[in-house]
């Protein structure tokens, strides 16, 4: 009987330096300064040992898709570093919001008037807000989140002027099947109008085309800390 094939554990500190490598070299190719690109280490599903590996190599910003693992893993490392930045970019729910407000230093996903309304009165009753991007749904897919294109300036408008929100910038998932550089400049489109200077936008499979685009944040999980666990 052969034995299992020997599987070569994920290095996050190599693949964060390769990572950097590759930011850079997108960045100066597209004329920009690397340091305009911010790398979101996206740790959904990631085994605590290899996030604090990439911690151990000094990066502090990082991403979570939920809520609830984001509070067991996160109030315990912020206490040991408390210049970690963290960043909501899933969905959120409108009953999560109190939570998220004192969790999150960035929500890339505001996508609906009563969210907002929810932040708002967080805001209002003296609490800490974190900066807020607007999800964009780019492709118009019914099974995702995020404002439609066309309704997108009205949306950010109401934020400002009727909620009295910062917006600092748009955030998109382009469809899997289409090519995401007409998406990119789409959402590019929309914030230049609104004046709106971050654009969250690029994973691991296309981030290079997103900092061509003018990404200010792209969003690494699987290509910095291997594999998720299930």
């Amino acid at each position: 009987m052969s034995s299992p094939p020997h599987v070569i554990p994920p290095d996050p500190v190599a693949n964060l330096a390769e990572l950097k490598s590759r930011i850079d070299a997108a960045a100066r190719r597209a004329e920009r300064s690397p340091a305009d690109v911010a790398l979101i280490a996206v740790a959904k599903r990631q085994p605590l040992n290899r996030i604090e590996a990439v911690l151990g190599a000094g990066h502090r910003l990082f991403g979570e898709n939920r809520l609830q693992e984001a509070k067991e893993k996160w109030p315990a490392l912020k206490l040991r570093h408390p210049d970690i930045e963290l960043h909501m970019v899933g969905p959120l729910q409108t009953n999560k919001v109190r939570d998220a407000v004192l969790l999150f230093d960035v929500i890339h996903s505001v996508d609906r008037l009563k969210l907002a309304r929810l932040i708002a009165e967080e805001a209002s009753a003296g609490r800490r807000v974190p900066r807020l991007l607007v999800q964009i749904n780019t492709g118009e897919e019914p099974q995702k989140s995020g404002v439609m294109p066309r309704e997108a300036d009205a949306f950010i408008r109401q934020c400002r002027d009727e909620l009295g929100l910062t917006i600092d910038g748009l955030m998109c998932l382009p469809p899997v099947d289409e090519e995401p550089s007409l998406h990119f400049a789409l959402l590019a489109k929309i914030a230049k109008r609104n004046r709106l200077t971050s654009l969250s936008m690029g994973m691991s499979d296309d981030f290079e085309t997103a900092i061509e685009f003018g990404a200010t944040h792209i969003r690494i999980g699987t290509a910095l800390f291997g594999p998720r666990q299930p």
